[in-house]
This record gives structure tokens, sequence and C-alpha cells, in this order.
């Protein structure tokens, strides 16, 4: 999530079951999602190697106009699914769409309690809801890649619950708030390499300038519950020019990669 780590730590614990359609396997050929050390660090989803390029023309968005807004975030969650849908397809796992809210309220209903302070958007796995703050900071650079980023990072959050990567972080054992601090960097600078996957597998069809992406580096990087700066940097640009989930692997990374 942006901005705030408490909807991760405390507002997402109960159990969810999956259901929905998948890139090539069929029903019968599935798989369930791991569990424990292994859902973290030998995830199927990490395997599966590089996201198929996908064309995903941006929608026109004007700044200061949420409707636009709306539609554009649509529109790029309508190729995250199709992204996503697929990669888990040849992870033999199920697959199933998130639910979208965008709201210009900040403190709308999220399924997890009401909408963090500060934040710009969460995902809670009690109902696999994106809640999106269009706030007036964001709506005033709706043309800038923040949005489609955003978008990505929490959609990120998404795999990671039906990969069951979240389910086995928020059922290890952690002995002290620095354990549990230094678990949602993980989950968090993951997020944000997923993020730079479908960037860089959609960037061909962006048409998008270098320092479009810059842009949208610098602006994750102020999000410095996530990380280090430049450990934020590092993750979604890794993610970016390798376009594959494998590249995220943040529990098998050096702590110096993941502080």
């Amino acid at each position: 999530m942006r901005k705030s780590l408490i909807v991760l730590l405390s507002g997402m614990l109960a159990g969810v079951v999956f259901a929905g359609t998948t890139g090539t396997a069929t029903a019968e050929h599935l798989r369930p999602a791991p569990k424990g050390k292994a859902a973290l660090t030998a995830n199927p989803i990490y395997k599966t190697g590089k996201l198929e390029p996908d064309a995903c023309q941006e929608q026109p968005v004007y700044n200061d106009d949420p409707e636009t807004a709306e539609i554009y975030l649509d529109f790029v969650l309508d190729c995250l699914n199709e992204a996503w849908g697929y990669q888990f397809g040849k992870a033999k796992m199920t697959f199933s769409k998130p639910k979208f809210l965008a709201s210009t309220r900040p403190g709308a209903r999220t399924g997890c309690g009401t909408f963090p302070k500060n934040a710009q958007a969460i995902y809670c796995s009690r109902n696999n809801q994106i809640t999106f703050h269009l706030s007036e900071g964001i709506l005033a650079q709706a043309t800038e890649l923040f949005l489609l980023q955003t978008m990505a990072h929490e959609y990120g959050h998404h795999v990671q619950e039906l990969s069951g990567i979240l389910p086995a972080y928020r059922s290890q054992k952690y002995r002290s708030n620095k354990e549990i601090l230094a678990a949602t960097r993980k989950i968090e600078l993951q997020a944000e390499c997923l993020s730079g996957v479908f960037l860089g597998s959609t960037w061909r069809s962006l048409n998008r300038r270098e320092s479009d992406l810059a842009y949208v580096v610098r602006a994750a990087q102020s999000t410095s519950t996530h990380g280090k700066a430049e450990n934020v940097a590092y993750w979604v640009t890794r993610g970016f020019h390798q376009e594959d989930p494998g590249a995220c692997n943040t529990f098998t990374a050096p702590k110096s990669k993941v502080s």
C-alpha cells in the first residue's frame, strides 16, 4: 500500500476462498497456493517467466478530473487482470480478479475498516479489494505515471494474496515489532518490484519517455515506509528491466537490499 502499513499489519487476517479463471490451466489441473516458508521463498509464481508483452495503451486522463482518472484506472486494472491472469495460468494456480473502488472521499470504507489517513491506495485481502483515494494531490499530476504505478503496486499485493505470499506473511510468528517491520518491508518492496514487472512488460505500448519512468521511481522512493529510498528504486527498476516475477523474491535477497 501507499503511505501506510496499518492495514497489512492488523486489518487483513481473514481467510479467503478464491475462485475464478486462469490463463492456460484447466480447473482440474490447478494446485493450491503453497503455505509457510515455501510460499515466500520458492513460490510457483517466481518460476513463470516473463509477463507476456501487454498492449496496454493508456486512456486519456486530465489533471484535476476524477472522472477520467477513474476510467483510466479501470482500464489499467483490465490490463493487470489479463497479464497476471495468464501468469497464474502458467503457475497452475487459481486466479480471481480483485474488486476496485475509487473515491475522492478520504474516509471511504475498504473492507478492512476506514481508509487510513495519508494513504494513496490500499489492498484489503478480506474482500480482495483495491481502494484508491483520488486525492487533490494525485489528481493534480494525473497525466504522470504515478496513477499506473500505484495501481500496479496494489495489484502486486493481490498477486501476493492469491499466490500464498500474504497468507504466509500473516501466519508467521514474530518475536518483536522489529521483526514485523522487517517482514513488512519485504512484502512492500516485492510489490514495488511486481509493479515494475508490469511496467516493463507494457512499456513498449505506453509510448512514454525514460524521464517518465525516472519520475515514477522518484515518486515511489518518497514512500519511506516501504524501505530505504535506494532499495525502493532498486526493486522497481529490477522488475522493470527483467519483466519477470522471479526477479522479485525479496525473501531470499540480502538484508542490505530489503532494509
